[in-house]
């Protein structure tokens, strides 16, 4: 494994997680109807941290590797979702909204899973907790829309 393709690596997954404190959840979120099996707020952090060094390891394992360019594209296309959502979800409160974003990281994952695993097992292994999480988050923000189906959404001039 190349150090500095780590390093950028873990630099773009923590520039998509730093979007989580310019959009913290905040006193709104804890009011919203959730679940029985949301996972504790203490879990997120934890998690995030765990997937990001997890998958910035399975990146910097096959950009190199001949044939990389579909696991490069789906790993780009993985990290812009998980970018975008939290300022759809937290920024814009559009709980339905983030519900399209929210697929195409799914999508986006399970393809970075497959290309992962088609070039590097463990870089593949590495990917998994990652489509575990995004299933359960995917799943959370599907309840949360639908247990707060009047929550008002806010305009980006709100902010």
């Amino acid at each position: 494994m190349d150090i500095l393709l780590f390093a950028i690596f873990l630099a773009a997954c923590f520039g998509a997680g730093a979007t989580g404190a310019m959009f913290p959840t905040g006193e709104w979120y804890q009011r919203l109807n959730k679940p029985s099996w949301t996972p504790p707020n203490w879990a997120f952090p934890i998690m995030w941290t765990s997937i990001y060094l997890l998958i910035a390891f399975a990146g910097s394992r096959v950009a190199g590797l001949p044939g990389s360019e579909y696991a490069m594209g789906f790993w780009a296309m993985q990290i812009a979702f998980n970018a975008l959502w939290t300022p759809v979800f937290f920024g814009l409160r559009k709980l339905r909204g983030a519900l399209p974003v929210m697929a195409c990281l799914w999508v986006a994952v399970l393809g970075a899973t497959i290309t992962h695993f088609q070039l590097d097992f463990i870089a593949g292994l590495a990917f998994v907790p990652y489509l575990i999480w995004v299933t359960i988050a995917g799943a959370l923000n599907l309840a949360v829309a639908r247990l707060n189906p009047n929550e008002p959404e806010l305009r980006p001039a709100d902010i």
